[in-house]
């Protein structure tokens, strides 16, 4: 314990608790986002995750993500219930904290990720599929794809895959198998006027806010010890949601003539995504062209690419997760720059040529074949266990009370029941 650093550990912790924060903040967010019969029922998915997994980390997912290599594929068995992770510092990922912090900042990564994915498939998917998509998911498609991108000997890691905090792991994983989740699923039952319209921008606010505040300790976090790369990540992260804010408002009114509230929280989460892979690895110049395109490309996804596509992503996780992660792992290639973290490398603009860019290119298509089939896979075999989408009749009444039987608004809501 003798190499362990105070200002390390309590920086790691710190960040730690804010990405913890995310999840709360994740369900206030998704929460706003749905019908009111509905709110219930996506803020339970995002907090069953945080049980669920943390369990499935403890008892052997964490060992498998980070643990002794086996073929550049998995990690072992070695630590299993966390046998050997203590308070002594594991020097192949962090010297200067103990193992159990490490252990417990990378649970809060794979407690968000399937959350992510819960919005994709909000107002239909019944809650006991939700809770095997997370245990399946988790074990066969995020364990894998984190120990390829960031376990020591991970095939993703040996070739220079750049990814400083989730941008593929986190946010094309999540964003792809939302998609390929929504469209098996299939399309939620359209009520009236209220469809596709937030209940409660408040929430959404306050929930994005939350996301915006925690995406800190998700960034700088990632460095691993209270120094220069991490006030880089810190730095870059609000740089990039504030231009995202424009970005995405910018083409709104180019588009549509107006700049909306829930428009400008979209612009700046998506552009977090983006800067996430990238956090640590480039400058603050480039942050601010990254997270202002994140704005308008994931409008345009969207806004546009959704409409003509007709897939029911409902809280558009793919549009914001997928598209901002896709971009923001590509300009990861492009603006990566040498000089200012180490453990990096220069990207196309910095002298790096064009090989940088195809690394991460690779990344991108490995984590949309990888996820995509394995989450088609999943909801596929998770059909033969039990019924995936609740009928028109349980979607008309609300997840509320037919997943939960209760109600988020029960002095506001006479008719709790509707028959079609």
């Amino acid at each position: 314990m003798t190499n362990l650093n105070a200002g390390d550990i309590s920086f790691v912790f710190l960040s730690t608790i804010l990405v913890f924060l995310m999840t709360p903040g994740l369900a206030l967010f998704y929460g706003g986002m749905v019908r009111k019969r509905n709110v219930l029922s996506i803020m339970m998915q995002s907090f069953a995750t945080i049980g669920l997994v943390t369990v499935i980390w403890v008892l052997f997912g964490y060992s498998l993500a980070f643990g002794p290599d086996h073929g550049h594929l998995i990690g072992g068995l070695d630590w299993v219930a966390l046998k050997g992770v203590g308070l002594s510092a594991n020097p192949d990922y962090a010297s200067t904290i103990p193992h159990l912090l490490f252990f417990m900042f990378q649970l809060m990564f794979a407690i968000i990720t399937p959350a992510v994915i819960s919005g994709a498939t909000a107002e239909r998917l019944r809650f006991p599929a939700f809770i095997l998509f997370v245990l399946f998911w988790s074990i066969f498609v995020y364990i894998p794809l984190a120990h390829w991108v960031w376990g020591v000997g991970g095939w993703l890691r040996n070739l220079g895959v750049l990814d400083f905090a989730g941008g593929t792991v986190v946010e094309m994983a999540s964003g792809v198998s939302g998609l390929v989740a929504a469209v098996v699923i299939g399309k939620r039952l359209k009520v009236g006027y209220e469809w596709n319209i937030p209940h409660h921008m408040p929430n959404v606010l306050l929930g994005g806010g939350l996301l915006w505040f925690g995406w800190f300790g998700f960034n700088a976090g990632g460095a691993m010890g209270a120094n220069g790369v991490a006030i880089l990540a810190l730095a870059t992260t609000q740089i990039a949601g504030a231009a995202g804010m424009i970005g995405w408002s910018l083409i709104e009114w180019l588009h549509r003539r107006q700049i909306t509230v829930f428009g400008a929280i979209s612009g700046i989460i998506a552009a977090l995504v983006a800067i996430t892979p990238a956090a640590g690895f480039v400058s603050t110049s480039s942050s601010l062209l990254i997270g202002f395109i994140a704005g308008g490309v994931c409008y345009f996804a969207v806004s546009i690419l959704k409409a003509k596509l007709g897939y029911d992503d409902a809280l558009d996780v793919f549009g914001i997760h997928g598209i901002g992660g896709t971009w923001g792992t590509i300009a990861t290639g492009i603006f990566a720059d040498l000089s200012l973290n180490p453990q990096g490398k220069n990207g196309w603009i910095n002298g790096g040529g064009i090989k940088p860019v195809l690394i991460q290119l690779l990344a991108v298509v490995t984590t949309y074949l990888f996820t995509g089939l394995m989450t088609y896979l999943i909801v596929k075999v998770i059909a033969l266990i039990t019924p995936l989408r609740a009928t028109d009749e349980e979607q008309a009444n609300g997840l509320d009370l037919t997943q939960h039987s209760e109600n988020a608004y029960p002095d506001f809501d006479l008719n709790e029941t509707v028959s079609i």
